[in-house]
């Protein structure tokens, strides 16, 4: 069941009023409702995948209880728990891709094999319910959190519908204890997530899905096209990435909200930070500073000697690049922003944007600040390069073809009215991301409800994508 769908307008509509009007009096009932509402919606992807996630949610609440109980064999009980999420995710997402390249290297040694290879559809979401099952027990075994004993309210953190099949991914210190506590209507938060969703369906189906059309043409034909088209279209899919992801994330964020949830925020304009380690502070946060926590830390982080921080830094970008796709250009994505973090780490200069918003007090950036924001977006866009192509190969041959020339392709140029449109409302919204269209001129916030809603109802009609961060 997609966000942008018709099915899940109705569903949520639903489950709303069920929630608020016949429920509202009873936690553990709202609880209930919650989850087999959630099961419910991840059930219209593929039925069969519910036991998967069910069984996942019971081994990571049995194995919570275990490191919390036992004080001689928790380390035991964490990295069975860990064994068992990791072996889930590798057979499900990485199985054909570690079996297909040892196929390749064997016939590069004249040893040719046939071996079983997986034909079935990746469980959707399914990096993210054992990255929030991990994180649970985790935080048992560092004394962040106790075990809960309700099984219904551990199965509600993992499995919220708004976050179930894209994030952000949750921790069970944020989210477990909004699940506990009794909530209560709020007609502000009601009127704030409405805000999120409206602009989410926005950056998705006006702007990310309309940018796909010209970005799937211009990867599908770049050997025919000029360089400067390249670029436009590497352009198009950093803003195409963005508009998807953010606009998910946002609309996750309000339908939260309108059950009384807060959930953790994924993005903080990243397009308007001054080097790449702000950048990372403000892209994908949840999944960012789950790495961070969970294996930079524990391998050590910055605390130890300078190659092993470089050692460290490659580590926690690859196996993010790797988080996202069983494919080497997510892998090589990963490396060029290790490579692009490590001079950073190394001058002491990865912390220097760590609070403050670019023209805090400013309507317009300096020229100084422009000419980073303008450098790191170049950067990243570079770097989503690989994260579109199909492979290395096409990626390697793609910046190849980018050179000089005018556009061969003058249609493709309307497409940059759906990159300065995110940006310059962003840039407006830019000190909250959740304060979305709050303007405080009545008529120009009820004038941006008319144009963004209209807008939407009408790109849906031929824009209906899917989300791209639902295939990780």
């Amino acid at each position: 069941m997609l966000f942008n769908s018709f099915e899940f307008v109705l569903f949520l509509i639903t489950v709303y009023f069920l929630y608020w009007f016949a429920f509202s009096k009873n936690l553990a009932v709202q609880n209930i409702l919650l989850l087999a509402c959630s099961y419910l919606f991840y059930g219209f992807w593929d039925w069969r995948f519910l036991f998967l996630l069910l069984l996942s949610t019971l081994i990571d609440y049995g194995f919570g209880l275990l490191v919390y109980r036992s004080e001689r064999r928790k380390k035991l009980y964490l990295w069975l728990s860990i064994f068992n999420n990791l072996a889930v995710l590798g057979f499900f997402k990485y199985y054909n891709f570690f079996v297909g390249n040892a196929q390749d290297a064997l016939a590069l040694m004249g040893l040719h094999t046939d071996p079983w290879l997986l034909n079935i559809v990746l469980p959707v979401g399914i990096s993210f319910y054992t990255f929030h099952g991990m994180s649970y027990v985790f935080d048992i075994y560092n004394g962040k959190v106790t075990p809960t004993r309700n099984f219904v309210d551990y199965a509600v953190f993992v499995s919220f519908f708004p976050l179930l099949v894209a994030g952000p991914i949750e921790r069970a210190s944020h989210l477990l204890p909004q699940v506990q506590k009794k909530r209560t209507f709020s007609f502000e938060q009601t009127v704030a997530g409405m805000r999120l969703i409206l602009w989410g369906y926005f950056l998705k189906v006006v702007i990310a899905d309309t940018l796909s059309v010209f970005v799937n043409d211009i990867f599908a034909n770049y050997k025919t096209l000029s360089g400067s088209t390249l670029v436009l279209g590497a352009v198009y899919f950093s803003i195409q990435i963005y508009g998807d992801f953010c606009g998910y994330t946002n609309i996750a964020l309000g339908v939260a909200k309108l059950f009384g949830f807060e959930l953790l925020s994924n993005f903080r304009y990243p397009y308007f930070s001054r080097n790449i380690a702000e950048f990372w502070k403000r892209w994908h946060i949840s999944l960012s500073s789950w790495f961070r926590d969970y294996l930079y830390i524990p391998l050590g982080g910055s605390r130890v000697s300078t190659a092993k921080v470089v050692r460290n830094t490659f580590i926690i970008f690859l196996v993010s690049g790797f988080w996202h796709g069983a494919n080497w250009t997510f892998i090589a994505w990963g490396g060029i922003h290790a490579l692009l973090f490590i001079p950073l780490l190394l001058s002491n200069n990865n912390r220097k944007f760590t609070s403050e918003v670019v023209a805090d007090n400013t309507l317009l950036p300096s020229l100084r600040e422009t000419w980073q924001m303008t450098a790191t977006f170049a950067l990243a866009t570079f770097a989503w390069i690989f994260f579109r192509a199909p492979d290395v190969g096409v990626a390697v041959d793609y910046i190849q073809h980018i050179g000089h020339g005018l556009l061969q392709m003058p249609t493709k140029r309307l497409g940059i009215a759906y990159v300065i449109i995110p940006l310059v409302i962003d840039w407006r919204q830019r000190h909250d991301e959740r304060t979305v269209l709050n303007y405080r001129n009545r008529l120009v916030r009820w004038g941006m409800y008319v144009a963004l809603g209209t807008a939407v109802l009408v790109y849906s009609v031929y824009n209906q994508g899917t989300f791209i961060y639902f295939q990780f």
